[in-house]
């Protein structure tokens, strides 16, 4: 009887270990901070932001173990970006709140625990303003801009399930308009926008 339970739990570790041997998924949230440039255009109109917190929610999908595809969707809290130009050297502010969607092909890098990446791929920005009284102007609606993604960063595996996931990401997109454009002002920049976004999170395997 000893013997049965002994080979019992051996096949119960042996499965949980090829289980998670063979982990080809993972889940993982992160924070993050956004961080949009300072813009000066051939337009005369300069672009000035507040730093955006919020979140970031992966999901990865290994084709090797070392490649492998990746979904994302962030979102922020809120900040303020505000246009300066000729006609509104005061500056009109648009209280903002960010989403983007992107895809991306990941490679990483395995030595030992850690497990170092870079990643790359397309992405939508969503520019939502917030109409309340931080936003300075009636006329700003919302905006989607197709860009890119890139980015690198490490894993460091605390176990076979976890790891710790730390990253730089940038969103590549012009820089957005909100739809205004009237005799009185005009926020075209005619610029591009290469937003920074740290993050620090964890991921889960399956």
């Amino acid at each position: 009887m000893k013997r049965i339970a002994f080979f019992v739990c051996l096949l119960a570790v042996s499965v949980a270990a090829a289980r998670a041997q063979e982990s080809r998924q993972d889940f993982s949230l992160s924070g993050s901070g956004l961080i949009e440039p300072y813009k000066g255009s051939s337009t005369d109109i300069q672009v000035h932001s507040t730093t955006a917190y919020g979140g970031l929610a992966s999901y990865r999908f290994m084709l090797t173990p070392t490649s492998a595809v990746e979904v994302n969707y962030g979102i922020t809290y809120e900040n303020k970006i505000t246009y300066f130009g000729p006609s509104f050297p005061q500056g009109i502010t648009v209280l903002t709140r960010t989403q983007d969607i992107s895809g991306a092909y990941v490679r990483s890098f395995v030595f030992k625990n850690w497990n170092p990446f870079v990643e790359a791929g397309p992405a939508a920005i969503i520019f939502m303003p917030i109409l309340n009284s931080g936003t300075k102007t009636l006329d700003a609606h919302r905006q989607t801009a197709v860009g890119a993604m890139y980015g690198a960063g490490f894993a460091y595996e605390v176990s076979p399930s976890f790891d710790v996931r730390v990253e730089y990401r940038a969103l590549v997109t012009k820089v957005p308009t909100f739809g205004v454009g009237t005799s009185s002002y005009n926020f075209t920049t005619n610029e591009w926008w290469n937003m920074s976004e740290p993050l620090i999170g964890v991921a889960y395997h399956f």
